[in-house]
């Protein structure tokens, strides 16, 4: 009788201290995820199309012997960030929550009259589903850079950090955090494992994607692409940085925006900073059309784009009118779908549930 209760004890202790998928990940825990081969996947359903998909096209670039060979140097692969690998809609996008936070509940800020306007304007758009100003990407991003212009790059680290600690709305046993596909992240892990670079491309803040994404997912930081506030001297005022010279005492700061990275945009900072074509790439939106678009056409190189649907209403908060369309944008446009519904097997871990 002893040696059966020590055996369930010891076999309760190994469940605990492995990845089940009944397991709300921490960010610990999803930086160990580690997948070399294709049969590593454990949050993909047994069945998954697109995940087959992959699996065959990671194996046929990767052969010496195939004709559809990718040299090392060549294996680019891009990621958008937010609602492609990384939740959007608890209830906006991880950078939008954040610059609320900042502008209208931050005890220990001031933001400027037209801000907090804006930003008012913004939650209530969010929360009661309201239509959004025009221009709302571009605006949105400048009244961003602007509640956080003036902190240096650590300040600035350590306030996403904090909101990172943050419970999600809409979904149980989730913090801003931690709130990553699981399926995708084995994606990233697999296309590293198979030496493929992997860059991340997002309209959001760049700085932001870097503490979020890099660390946890063992991606440099030169490899994320993202939106960029100006970084200026404290002592710079409004010198142009041509004309100014770094002294002793100086330090960097954040300072407005200079341009969303969005769309076209997107194809054109990969131009301009990664310098080849990705042969890989993964969206979840129109504005990502563009960068799956450039990937896919006039590509020396077998090449590949998947589209992530948000079509889940249990497990995560999907929108099937914008799933729909989705797909079809991704038939329209040759790009493999990715159902959140039927293709992952679990997207937290099945502690994280829609809250009642």
């Amino acid at each position: 009788m002893k040696k059966k209760i020590l055996s369930a004890v010891l076999a309760g202790l190994f469940t605990f201290g492995s990845f089940s998928v009944s397991d709300a990940m921490s960010r610990a825990d999803i930086s160990k995820i580690t997948v070399k081969q294709s049969t590593d996947f454990k949050y993909w359903t047994k069945n998954s199309i697109p995940q087959k998909k992959l699996v065959n096209y990671v194996r046929d670039v990767t052969n010496k012997r195939s004709k559809n060979f990718i040299p090392v140097e060549d294996r680019i692969a891009v990621f958008d960030m937010d609602g492609t690998f990384l939740c959007e809609t608890t209830p906006y996008y991880f950078e939008w929550m954040l610059y609320l936070d900042r502008a209208l509940y931050d005890k220990n800020y001031t933001p400027s009259p037209e801000d907090r306007e804006y930003a008012k304007n913004i939650e209530e758009a969010i929360r009661k589903t309201r239509k959004f100003p025009k221009n709302v990407d571009v605006d949105e991003a400048k009244s961003q850079d602007s509640v956080f212009a003036g902190m240096t790059p650590t300040e600035y680290e350590k306030y996403v950090q904090n909101f990172m600690e943050k419970p999600v709305e809409g979904l149980t046993n989730l913090k801003w955090g931690e709130a990553f596909y699981l399926p995708m992240v084995e994606v990233i892990k697999y296309l590293q494992a198979n030496d493929f670079t992997v860059y991340v491309v997002s309209g959001s803040d760049r700085p932001t994607v870097r503490i979020l994404a890099c660390d946890m997912l063992k991606i440099p930081t030169n490899q994320v692409i993202g939106s960029d506030p100006k970084l200026i001297s404290v002592n710079q005022n409004e010198n142009d940085g041509g004309n100014y010279v770094y002294q002793k005492n100086d330090y960097l700061v954040r300072g407005h925006l200079i341009e969303k990275n969005l769309k076209m945009n997107k194809v054109s900072y990969i131009a301009k900073e990664i310098g080849k074509q990705p042969v890989l790439a993964f969206g979840n939106s129109s504005g990502d059309t563009s960068m799956l678009n450039y990937t896919i056409y006039g590509n020396k190189y077998k090449s590949a784009a998947f589209f992530v649907l948000c079509d889940d209403l249990d497990r995560e908060l999907g929108n099937l009118d914008k799933a729909e369309k989705c797909k079809q944008l991704a038939n329209e446009n040759g790009w493999t779908s990715i159902s959140m519904k039927n293709d992952f097997k679990t997207i937290y871990g099945d502690n994280v549930k829609v809250s009642k």
